[in-house]
């Protein structure tokens, strides 16, 4: 098995905002996402300080979009439910209490993503109209995060949800669209910040469907005869996790894959061996290695993607 290369991540993960490049303006609409990747990468490996705390809480809060009150990608962008959450999380790392925010900005995060609740349950992303699994588990995490879950958003939400399910025990981003490895995530997940895993009565079922998204390479896929793709390490067994079914996959084989995906020059990860390395899959690489138990990481909790020291301490939703 190849080694983890953790200094050449560092160092990549520190390139990522040193070296603004043609892509990197190209990509603003992914700016506070792509901080909250490498923070978590950074986190995961327990090198939080390699990158200056100041700087990334100035960064983040220069994405306040004080129209809509929340959190765009790019200082001058429109608030999204998707950079909001992203730019919570990262400030949650630094402070568990959110003292970063005034209470007027976290009364207006709320209101914000409560106004993006349609009546059959679901969330648009923004005022624009896009609707997804993704945004369901967005807004009960953001709400999660800051203490703020109420029964009348959790309760249609999980209703939404239950519909997405599909008879070969995945979800789908709609009802009655394919099973997806990362909308079973957003799914599974969501019912667990709500403690509602309950609902999914065949949970059998659903870890089969997910273990047999273990291809003999290793790796993970995203849905039935596609390749592998290693950011999967990190929605599959995340999944597997929540539901206590790790143990149904090959824990070793899939290090191996991952730790194939590593450029060992530049540092990083690639979404399969030899291709171009990206923050994203280098985060979902880290976090994915350390749900396997493999030495040198910290513990991550699986339904929020963020360190368990984070999440330890917040109050658990009870109906």
């Amino acid at each position: 098995m190849e080694a983890f290369l953790k200094q050449k991540h560092i160092d990549y993960v520190k390139s990522q905002e040193e070296h603004r490049s043609y892509e990197y303006w190209l990509s603003e609409h992914l700016r506070m996402n792509g901080i909250y990747w490498g923070i978590m990468a950074l986190a995961t490996m327990d090198e939080l300080s390699a990158l200056p705390r100041a700087e990334v809480e100035k960064f983040v809060l220069s994405c306040w979009d004080d129209k809509y009150k929340a959190f765009g990608a790019f200082p001058g962008h429109d608030a999204h439910i998707l950079s909001t959450l992203s730019g919570l999380q990262i400030l949650k790392i630094y402070d568990s209490e959110l003292k970063q925010l005034t209470n007027e900005q976290k009364q207006g995060v709320v209101k914000f993503i409560e106004g993006l609740q349609l009546s059959d349950g679901s969330f648009q992303g923004d005022r624009f109209g896009e609707v997804d699994t993704r945004f369901v588990y967005t807004a009960l995490q953001a709400l999660s995060l800051l203490g703020a879950l109420t029964k009348s958003v959790v309760d249609p939400s999980v209703e939404f949800i239950m519909r997405c399910q599909n008879f070969d025990g995945g979800f789908g981003m709609a009802p009655g669209s394919e099973s997806h490895a990362a909308q079973v995530f957003v799914c599974v997940a969501a019912l667990a910040v709500v403690d509602r895993l309950d609902l999914v009565v065949d949970d059998a079922k659903l870890a089969a469907w997910l273990s047999e998204r273990q291809l003999p390479s290793g790796g993970f896929n995203g849905r039935p005869e596609k390749l592998e793709d290693v950011c999967y390490s990190w929605w599959v067994l995340s999944s597997l996790a929540i539901i206590d079914k790790k143990h149904w996959v090959d824990l070793k084989k899939l290090q191996s894959f991952i730790l194939s995906c590593q450029d060992p020059e530049k540092g990083g990860f690639s979404d399969r061996p030899d291709n171009q390395t990206d923050i994203y899959h280098t985060c979902f690489s880290i976090t994915g290695l350390a749900l396997t138990d493999a030495p040198g990481f910290i513990k991550i909790d699986p339904i929020f993607c963020l360190p368990c020291e984070v999440t330890m301490g917040m109050i658990k939703w009870k109906d």
